[in-house]
């Protein structure tokens, strides 16, 4: 027998978007790519992901402590007046941003890490393929999910901002 109880409940179910259901947590690593490469596309898309690692501020926000440790100790080791050991915008994987669409795939979640591939298809279309992916790798610290390093290739040679940034203090 259908009572009251059970048709409200049922109507506000049934009214309920479905999009609320599969919503993302906000310190979900693929919310926090969607959003990071939302904000890289809009307009004509050469807008960038500089914003990532722009200042200390926007570092703190996106990036694990130990790589922010490390990225300050090779910014200390760049001699005044030089570029530091990051010189392009690793987010778009490129000097000069173009994304139109995006595709993130979780490769690898765990408790405390995960993997998040983007794969960036830009107006131009001047990129080899491997050029075109972006991984990176996730630490959960204080319940929140922090970006510990980025990854890609560039005319297929790897590159990795940990190891720029490890090897910029060997120099």
């Amino acid at each position: 027998m259908l009572t009251r109880r059970t048709f409200v409940v049922t109507s506000l179910l049934a009214t309920t978007s479905p999009a609320f259901a599969v919503m993302p947590a906000p310190s979900d690593p693929v919310a926090i790519l969607t959003a990071i490469y939302t904000r890289a596309a809009k307009g004509k898309g050469d807008g960038g992901g500089a914003f990532v690692i722009a200042n200390k501020v926007a570092k703190s926000q996106y990036l694990s402590k130990a790589l922010i440790a490390l990225w300050a100790k090779a910014d200390a080791h760049t001699p005044k007046g030089d570029v530091g050991p990051v010189d392009f915008d690793p987010v778009t994987n490129s000097q000069e941003p173009d994304v139109k669409s995006f595709k993130v795939d979780a490769e690898k979640m765990e408790a405390d890490n995960a993997i998040i591939a983007v794969t960036i298809t830009g107006h131009r279309n001047d990129r080899k393929p491997a050029d075109l992916i972006v991984r990176y790798d996730f630490v959960r610290e204080a319940n929140s999910w922090r970006i510990d390093d980025i990854r890609g290739s560039s005319d297929g040679e790897a590159w990795s901002i940990r190891k720029m940034l490890t090897d910029s203090l060997k120099s």
